[in-house]
């Protein structure tokens, strides 16, 4: 891989800040299922071009798959660029986040059919593909329809920034990191406006079933409360037709948090 990607793929895999959140906006297009995360302050940095990484929706027998990569014009999984993929069940309310490449030592690929070949594509064997489970999220069913927003939780494998940029340069001795779980924010009903709000301090506009924040869960073997419930960690909502923000900070990285907010779009029958 020539430098310069690399350097971006080690930038992508690195937490984001700790005391502000990186801001960022995601354009989807729907006529070819596809998605493109560019970093800026407001939607006109989607004409400037400042282009993150892209991922495409694919439609696997009874799973979906979404394909990130860092060239917006190569979404396949045998590509250079290819970062790695979000995986749901059948009912889109369970996904599985895979990294391309091992996130410790020891760590095994997917033995899964869909790991080894790209629909009739074959990935050459000078292209490291692998997945490495690093991630999952659930919605939590709604079995009676009650009305009210999706519940999300995520248990996500988060590095500190050393870790990251060690594993990157091959360090020798590297552990497995630990785990880090969230759950979504839950909001309010307003009586005057007769729906459910989250103050997302102006960077959402329209209201969705899709928006969400996302904070650490509450860690009963932490009686000190490191650990803030209210810092929200992942922010991600609707500011127009196809336009989005994402909005995210410490301990997760700019592919996390792009997984993480995928899952969000698309229909979920059993959660709404």
């Amino acid at each position: 891989m020539p430098l310069q990607r690399e350097t971006r793929l080690i930038g992508f895999l690195m937490p984001g800040p700790r005391e502000f959140p990186m801001q960022c906006f995601i354009k989807r297009n729907k006529k070819n299922s596809t998605f493109y995360l560019y970093l800026g302050l407001t939607t006109a940095t989607v004409d400037k071009g400042k282009f993150l990484m892209a991922a495409r929706r694919f439609r696997r027998g009874p799973h979906t798959e979404y394909i990130i990569s860092l060239d917006a014009d190569d979404l396949s999984q045998g590509s250079n660029a290819y970062m790695g993929k979000l995986r749901s069940d059948f009912w889109g309310t369970n996904f599985k986040v895979y990294d391309s490449k091992p996130p410790h030592d020891g760590a095994k690929a997917s033995s899964s059919r869909s790991s080894r070949r790209f629909g009739s594509r074959r990935i050459s064997p000078q292209v490291s593909a692998g997945n490495y489970e690093v991630g999952q999220l659930s919605y939590k069913y709604n079995l009676l329809k009650s009305r009210g927003p999706r519940r999300m939780y995520c248990a996500l494998e988060c590095p500190s920034p050393q870790e990251t940029w060690e594993n990157s340069l091959k360090t020798k001795f590297r552990k497995p990191m630990g785990t880090t779980v969230l759950r979504n924010k839950a909001p309010r009903w307003h009586e005057h406006l007769q729906c459910w709000c989250l103050n997302f301090h102006g960077r959402v506009t329209v209201a969705s079933v899709k928006n969400f924040q996302l904070s650490v869960a509450a860690d009963p073997n932490d009686p000190t409360g490191s650990r803030d419930e209210e810092t929200v960690l992942l922010q991600f909502g609707k500011v127009d037709d196809d336009i989005f923000t994402m909005d995210y900070r410490q301990p997760l990285s700019a592919f996390q948090a792009f997984a993480i907010s995928l899952s969000s779009f698309g229909t979920k029958l059993a959660c709404e």
